[in-house]
């Protein structure tokens, strides 16, 4: 049976082209992280957080990929996973430096999340960004202390020891070996990665995960101090992510129907509400490829739980303070 012209638009708008986008990402990230492996640089770079590392009793691959986490996630995971592959890091560390980059990765995407919802809900926007960038500081610091005691004390080791050794840099030979191991990685990745965002694509085509917002959705009344309006924010922000629950929220601000300590309730529960499905959507693909996919679900898992119970803190704090 052929298909028609508006299935197959459909098709490379929404599966086809984005998995190239997704592919090319996970191509580049990688090649940046074993470039930068290959030239011996991940002790300079872990120098932007060597205060947090060392407190944190780290590796400087955790702070090198704290580092890099300000301008590509990906890269920064991929640096952790090389590292874990080649037993430099151990699970635990794995773990914690994945959690431990929360703080830059919010980062990214504060100024995006700030002028979305700014134009909408106005003063407003300004508290419930405050208190999810709140939220990502108290993870960082929770995740240093954690690190401290859970993790033995790193050898101290000169950071310039490299620059005595070496004159000069070695481009070619880095880019030689870099570009060896990327494509020994890359074919793991692309086997891995494909199936399972195709996957998540039917399951978001047949409304698997639709059903899943709306069966959660309709618990909410466990909430007695959620007004019902807040019930179409939270609904419409697990629906549509964050634009449609600030759209909504705007509107009802504007009619008076709502306050600003409603609606910023509303959107830090539909953020928390809507975190681990939409993590199983976006994250689990690429995750599933950088690593092995038992390890990309526990850092998953972990990453959500810690981002949910961070979330549920200042929460509360502003619930509190707030009445």
């Amino acid at each position: 049976m052929p298909l028609s012209a508006d299935t197959l638009i459909m098709l490379w708008e929404r599966l086809f082209w984005p998995l190239i986008r997704l592919i090319c990402s996970l191509s580049l990230g990688l090649l940046i992280a074993n470039f930068i492996e290959a030239l011996n640089w991940t002790r300079k770079i872990a120098l932007l957080a060597r205060p947090l590392v060392r407190m944190g009793n780290m590796s400087d691959v955790a702070g090198a990929s704290f580092s890099m986490a300000v301008f590509s996630g990906v890269s920064a995971n991929t640096l952790l996973a090389e590292a874990y592959d080649q037993q430099k890091i151990q699970r635990k560390e794995l773990v914690l430096a994945n959690l431990f980059n929360s703080l830059p990765t919010n980062f990214v995407h504060l100024p995006t999340m700030f002028f979305i919802t700014f134009p909408l809900i106005k003063g407003a926007a300004i508290i419930y960004v405050g208190l999810t960038l709140s939220a990502a500081l108290l993870r960082t610091f929770t995740i240093v202390l954690l690190s401290r005691f859970l993790l033995p004390r790193p050898e101290q080791k000169s950071v310039f020891l490299t620059d005595v050794n070496n004159t000069g840099i070695d481009w070619q030979g880095a880019f030689e070996k870099s570009w060896k191991r990327f494509k020994k990685r890359i074919r793991k990745i692309v086997l891995i990665t494909v199936p399972i965002y195709i996957l998540i694509f039917i399951m978001n085509r047949v409304g698997y995960f639709k059903e899943a917002e709306q069966a959660v959705a309709a618990y909410l009344t466990f909430m007695p101090w959620l007004s019902p309006q807040s019930m179409g924010i939270i609904t419409l922000q697990m629906a549509t992510e964050l634009t449609g629950g600030v759209a909504a929220a705007g509107a009802l601000l504007q009619d008076g129907v709502m306050t600003h300590r409603e609606v910023i309730l509303a959107l830090l529960v539909g953020n928390v509400l809507s975190s681990p499905l939409r993590a199983v959507r976006h994250q689990f693909p690429y995750y599933a490829g950088i690593f092995k996919p038992a390890v990309a679900l526990e850092l998953i898992v972990c990453s959500q739980a810690f981002r949910i119970i961070s979330l549920i803190c200042v929460g509360v704090v502003y619930f509190l303070l707030s009445a």
